[in-house]
């Protein structure tokens, strides 16, 4: 329920528009670009991860890792994989979006980022913790496929394969 609210309500009071793009090709530059601010997570994971590695004490740099550096490396991988499916949907996505609601994919864009840093810090504390931000992240990643779905199949199901 907190993930359309947020949505929502930055979409009526956040005053910033979409730019003018008519065309496929603009839509999709402009979402690789909305789409490069939520890898800022994810390289700070890294480089979190990375700095955690050299201060560990582990004498075995192949071994088995400790709890924080392990906290942070399964933080790294789930945020690519998450982020590739969220920029798949999102780039068909604005592809079916009408002009007026394409102020939506800087706005998805800044939720996939928000809920992921959720995710690492509720992870860091306990792993009963991590479903929030999971679902912050995943919920909408699974909003966006049922409407492309319903946008390929129902509304321009002859533009399927075109």
């Amino acid at each position: 329920l907190l993930c359309p609210c947020l949505i929502y309500g930055a979409y009526i009071f956040l005053p910033f528009d979409a730019p003018l793009l008519p065309t496929v090709s603009a839509r999709l530059v402009y979402t690789l670009r909305c789409a490069a601010f939520a890898t800022f997570p994810i390289l700070l994971g890294m480089i979190v991860s990375g700095i955690s590695r050299l201060c560990s004490s582990a004498l075995e740099p192949f071994g088995e890792l400790h709890h924080e550096v392990e906290i942070h490396r399964t933080y790294v991988s789930q945020s690519i994989h998450l982020f590739i499916l969220y920029f798949f949907n999102m780039a068909v996505l604005a592809t079916y979006l009408p002009q007026e609601l394409l102020k939506l994919i800087p706005l998805l864009t800044g939720l996939f980022a928000i809920s992921r840093l959720i995710f690492w810090m509720s992870y860091a504390i306990g792993r009963s913790f991590r479903a929030f931000g999971f679902s912050m992240t995943f919920l909408p990643l699974l909003a966006m496929l049922l409407w492309n779905l319903y946008g390929m199949f129902v509304l321009e199901p002859e533009s399927l394969l075109s």
